[in-house]
């Protein structure tokens, strides 16, 4: 992998806007959701025996989880309030922008109403 790619499965646009809405400067957001990455993916087993896969491409498993699941990843990683806020913020986000291209968008914000979003990268 270059260092121009990516180490997370979250576009850069998205990155950049759930990073200002939760105060977390750009690259900093991009760290950590490299460094939850790491952590998630060596818990894609886990994760698929718990929770729901909604989405599956080569790239990329988008679970449904309970709310307050990125609270808990946050405080087992670490990281503060706004630092785990932007993380399932720019995970919230991708869902959304995966629901505009499959035209499953209505089904998405249903299912957030109730549940968080987790995008695990499957391309190391």
């Amino acid at each position: 992998m270059t260092d121009d790619e990516p180490t997370h499965p979250i576009e850069g646009q998205i990155v950049l806007m759930a990073g200002a809405k939760a105060s977390v400067p750009l690259e900093r957001l991009s760290e950590l959701l490299a460094e939850t990455q790491a952590d998630l993916s060596g818990r894609i087993d886990e994760y698929r025996q718990r929770y729901e896969c909604i989405h599956e491409t080569p790239e990329e498993r988008v679970f449904l989880v309970e709310e307050g699941h990125w609270e808990t990843v946050g405080n087992r990683l670490g990281f503060g309030r706004r630092e785990w806020d932007g993380i399932r913020r720019a995970h919230e986000q991708q869902l959304y922008r995966i629901g505009r291209r499959e035209r499953r968008r209505s089904e998405f914000d249903s299912a957030l109403e109730i549940r968080d979003a987790v995008v695990i990268g499957t391309c190391e």
